[in-house]
């Protein structure tokens, strides 16, 4: 609704231009028409979905170890998010045999509700699905197959599935998640710490088709027809009639279906019309892609690709100040960049700074070279197979050359800035310094234009700090523990534990082919959404999966200055891989006991718990008692009972009247002892938990005698997490649900 407001601003910008009273007239109606048509498309799609019902599955769904999920269609039309759990190895590769999509089920299940976000910076199932305008997650509990729908869509996909099966079949190991998807768009085996480092170099574009892929292809089949000696207008109605062919076979993203709109109009316009200019053309396949979709102007790829088309399109003047190829190329990548800087940051918090050179390097490597190189390595498998192995034989070692070279230079550090997620308002002023900045090029006034970037630049990288109060955050990390700890201003940050899961063995049909890593997923984008570039010190209470495991992603991602341990935790088999990167980081470790004390400005540290050097377990964890004018805090890790009343025992004036306290090992029964209870009598106390965990954490029990003693406790589990904000006169709290709950509010 408020960006419905930008009329008001633009209507008296046409009537100061003097445009005629149609024109603004016409844009009031038709933004008010569109608003209205696309309010009524999202409110219809809401609708009750029966438990029997039949459903028909699209091209977008993955396989990955014992579950099917994607988008599929009901019968009533509307588009949900299926999840369907695989009986047996059977069944599963009786599915992995054919493309799924177009084939028709009748099904039972039932629609369920996605899970919540760990916090406000993490992945939102929620908003993954409306943005691809489905309901809801659909459970499937029982399918039966009806038949095959032979429809275009359906015809294409299957043709899509062979190329996919083709690849694998035919081309190296090492090569076949590229081919998938320089060829097809598709990115299911691209392996991760490879992802990663294209992240890190800013060229994973290069690895999704867009407008690039799409120009090539349309170049390679025009220059062909040419050669064949068919006429030009011949060729122009060829191209028309296989880029949308192309689009399905390669996935259908946003970036390739804008690009194949735009040259379809402007062919067609030059065809049959007048020639279309290039902005028209843009703004008019943006109007056709909202009007089909609405909600998919909240896909970042959407965003993100129009948002650097409108940065070339309208940039010309500055790229063709230069005829230095190797200037345009730097003038292009920096003209993309800056304009979607904005953007980039507010979805993924950090910005990769060698970008800007990486891009000169890679774009004409892959798009002159490898991307070529793979399109006729397939059609040579599908002509001359043997002739395609002689060729994998050189191609395949140069290509493992340049992805070790890839690894080495993402393995620079300082190539990231973590800027955290700037305000709406800092966003909106950052595009506008860019936008000014351009102006000022194009007018040479470079000192001018320098400024206009940088000003709001370091206002981002200044604004995370920015605060007076003590920030104390309990991040939801499932069946784990993990806090958070900022103090006034950013001078310290200390993370405590770091989340973990406690892996059991599986058949490997049910294995994932990524494992799930709570330490990337959950911890790292809730460090680098505060804007968090450092931690002063890693806490690792005890050496238990469920709150260690997640450290080696942390400190692959973020700088860590030194660590603290329970002593002789570290001989322990789970802290391996920690100390392995530990040694390689060199990273100092200290072990720490019972009475040692430091401060930080007005905030006070102590360590109470363990008394001795010879670790034993969960009784042997680090317990830290943190205080900041009457605030108190202390968290226990997984203590239990024994440990508990050994506090009471030692430390009993400094664990009383606690402000908040951390319940031992998730709330077990074999914690929360009434004794330890009684003295710290805390005004709240959060337990750290897994949703539906299959320890039944928190006991019902330990509940009851929290609820006997009056003693208001959370559950991350219930609430999603928890964050607390101290200052020395008081102290609030806000959960991730409140939060979510409050920005829906707002949005409506």
């Amino acid at each position: 609704m408020w960006l419905l407001g930008l009329i008001i601003p633009y209507s008296l910008f046409l009537w100061w231009k003097k445009e005629p009273n149609w024109m603004i007239a016409a844009l009031v109606i038709i933004s008010f028409s569109t608003y209205f048509y696309t309010s009524q498309t999202l409110h219809h799609r809401e609708h009750p979905i029966p438990k029997e019902t039949t459903l028909i599955w699209t091209d977008t769904y993955t396989i990955n170890g014992s579950k099917l999920r994607g988008f599929a269609k009901l019968e009533t039309g509307e588009k949900v998010y299926a999840v369907q759990t695989f009986r047996s190895q059977h069944e599963k590769e009786k599915y992995e045999q054919s493309s799924l999509s177009g084939i028709k089920f009748q099904v039972k299940g039932k629609l369920v509700q996605p899970t919540l976000p760990a916090h406000q910076y993490a992945f939102s199932m929620e908003n993954y699905i409306k943005s691809h305008a489905a309901q809801g997650i659909y459970e499937i509990e029982q399918a039966t197959y009806i038949k095959r729908e032979k429809t275009l869509s359906a015809s294409l996909a299957e043709q899509r599935f062979r190329i996919k099966k083709h690849i694998e079949k035919t081309f190296p190991e090492s090569l076949v998640a590229e081919a998938q998807s320089l060829i097809i768009g598709e990115q299911e085996n691209v392996d991760q710490d490879l992802n990663r480092a294209y992240q890190k170099l800013g060229i994973t574009h290069l690895f999704a088709i867009s407008g690039l892929h799409v120009a090539l292809v349309s170049v390679l089949i025009y220059e062909l027809l040419l050669r064949l000696h068919i006429r030009r207008e011949h060729a122009t109605f060829v191209i028309m009639i296989t880029l949308p062919i192309y689009a399905c076979i390669a996935g259908g993203a946003p970036s390739v279906w804008r690009s194949v709109i735009v040259v379809e109009m402007v062919m067609f316009c030059k065809v049959f019309l007048s020639n279309l200019s290039i902005d028209d053309a843009l703004a008019l396949s943006f109007i056709v892609f909202v009007l089909y979709q609405p909600s998919i102007i909240f896909q970042i790829g959407f965003q993100l690709s129009y948002l650097a088309t409108v940065a070339l399109v309208f940039s010309n003047a500055i790229l063709q100040s230069t005829q230095n190829s190797i200037l345009k190329s730097l003038y292009i990548t920096t003209v993309c960049q800056l304009l979607v800087y904005p953007l980039l940051i507010y979805h993924f918090f950090e910005l990769s700074l060698s970008s800007f050179l990486a891009n000169i390097i890679f774009v004409p490597l892959f798009s002159l070279i490898i991307l070529p190189i793979n399109i006729v390595l397939f059609v040579l498998t599908t002509v001359c197979l043997p002739l395609a192995q002689l060729l994998f034989f050189i191609y395949e070692p140069l290509r493992m050359l340049v992805t070790k070279s890839i690894m080495w230079l993402q393995a620079i550090p300082y190539q990231m800035w973590v800027t955290g997620r700037p305000s709406v308002i800092i966003c909106c002023l950052a595009f506008i310094g860019v936008l000014v900045a351009f102006v000022c090029i194009e007018k040479r006034h470079y000192i001018m234009a320098t400024f206009c970037i940088l000003i709001p630049a370091i206002v981002i990288h200044i604004a995370p700090s920015l605060h007076k109060d003590v920030r104390i955050t309990f991040l939801n990390v499932g069946q784990g523990d993990c806090v958070v700890i900022e103090l006034p201003y950013r001078k310290k940050v200390y993370v405590v534990d770091t989340g973990g899961l406690l892996r059991f063995n599986q058949e490997q049909w049910k294995q994932s082919k990524t494992e799930y890593e709570v330490g990337r997923r959950i911890v790292v984008p809730y460090l680098k959404g505060r804007g968090i570039r450092e931690v002063d010190t890693l806490l690792m209470t005890h050496a238990d999966a469920d709150h260690v495991e997640g450290a080696e992603e942390v400190m692959e991602e973020i700088r860590v200055n030194e660590i603290h341990i329970s002593p002789s935790s570290w001989e322990k088999s789970v802290m391996l891989d920690v100390i392995d990167l530990v040694k390689k980081e060199r990273i100092p470790v200290k072990e720490k006991m019972a009475n040692e004390k430091w401060r930080e400005g007005d905030v006070y540290f102590e360590y109470l718990s363990p008394t001795d050097t010879h670790y034993e377990g969960n009784n042997d964890s680090l317990v830290l008692l943190l205080r900041y004018g009457a605030f108190k805090l202390l968290l226990t890790g997984d203590l239990e009972e024994e440990g508990e009343l050994q506090l009471v025992k030692n430390n009993t004036q400094s664990i009383e009247n606690l402000t908040i306290l951390k319940a031992g090992h998730h709330g077990s029964k074999t914690s929360s002892a009434v004794p330890f209870l009684e003295t710290t009598n805390p005004k709240l106390t959060i337990f750290s938990t897994g949703l539906n965990n299959r320890y039944g954490h928190p006991n019902k029990e330990v509940v009851e005698r929290y609820n006997s003693l009056k003693l208001p406790t959370l559950n991350t589990a219930e609430v999603g997490s928890i964050e607390v904000n101290v200052t020395k006169e008081r102290w609030q709290i806000m959960t991730t649900y409140q939060l979510i709950e409050m920005k829906k509010a707002l949005s409506k």
